[in-house]
């Protein structure tokens, strides 16, 4: 990576690592509700991707 980056005359920077500050808590209806929506989204981004997975 560092090498197609000076390549064209960026120098790179270190990044530190960003850690989790929170924690998400799936249990009980919000977990459900954030899960089904999450999926939703999934599906609704990729359905080719899930066509191609349920026939294989």
């Amino acid at each position: 990576m560092n090498q197609k980056i000076t390549k064209y005359g960026v120098t790179p920077v270190k990044r530190p690592k960003v850690k989790a500050t929170k924690q998400l808590d799936l249990r009980g209806e919000g977990g459900k509700q954030i899960i089904i929506s999450e999926t939703k989204l999934t599906l609704r981004t990729h359905p080719k991707t899930f066509t191609k997975l349920a026939t294989m």
